[in-house]
């Protein structure tokens, strides 16, 4: 049995991204929570990870007593242990390019993360406005994922990234939630596709999950005092 090791589904993109892989692909996971106390040593958090991950971070995935940690390692094994999923395109050159904004994504975009944490449960357009107007590393990193997505859709015709869901939408599934909570503008393209990854099954799983924690932890809420 994969047992996936994910924090608080509000905040934790990096846990989104293999849950949602898992889920949407129909492989039976066991979840395992490990709530956002703190990041320091003697946390909760990391006790709870100093026998499963030697990082102290999620998401983790264990299977058959082996640990993968790191989001892309994570959907390498998956991918190679179920290959009749298909969660990297079969064609080789849609393949490469998948893993190429994979890693894009994984490395990159720091401007967006920083001044757009993920957080799902709330809504911020002010934020993001002043954001958009005072940062221009973040108006970049906007620009980029428009423009990476618009090209994809129009090259495999959708409905995602690559026509059917792969690991590409699941690695950009917490940037869509950035988008929405931050309401930050985009084209009618990147607008539909945002739609219709949140309509996926998986993701609109996630988001009940997330909105059912009712969890304010104040160390990932930068913009406000209470929810």
């Amino acid at each position: 049995m994969i047992q996936l090791y994910i924090a608080n589904k509000n905040y934790s993109s990096w846990s989104m991204r293999p849950w949602v892989m898992l889920r949407q692909a129909g492989i039976d996971f066991e979840e395992v929570f490990v709530r956002f106390d703190s990041f320091a040593p003697d946390s909760q958090f990391k006790a709870a990870l100093k026998d499963v991950n030697p990082v102290g971070k999620v998401p983790v995935l264990v299977h058959d007593g082996l640990a993968i940690w790191d989001t892309l390692a994570i959907a390498e094994y998956v991918a190679e242990q179920f290959p009749e999923k298909q969660l990297w395109p079969r064609e080789r050159t849609a393949r490469a390019r998948a893993r190429s904004v994979c890693a894009e994504m994984h490395s990159g975009f720091m401007a967006l993360r920083s001044a757009c944490p993920m957080n799902i449960e709330a809504h911020l357009p002010e934020i993001g406005a002043l954001a958009l107007r005072d940062k221009p590393a973040l108006r970049a990193d906007l620009d980029r994922i428009c423009s990476l997505w618009s090209g994809l859709l129009a090259e495999h015709g959708g409905p995602m990234l690559f026509g059917p869901f792969t690991v590409a939408d699941a690695y950009f599934a917490p940037v869509v939630m950035r988008i929405k909570t931050y309401a930050l503008p985009v084209p009618a393209d990147v607008a539909a596709y945002m739609e219709r990854v949140c309509a996926l099954p998986s993701v609109k799983a996630w988001i009940d999950g997330a909105l059912a924690e009712q969890d304010f932890i104040d160390f990932e809420e930068p913009f406000r005092l209470q929810r």
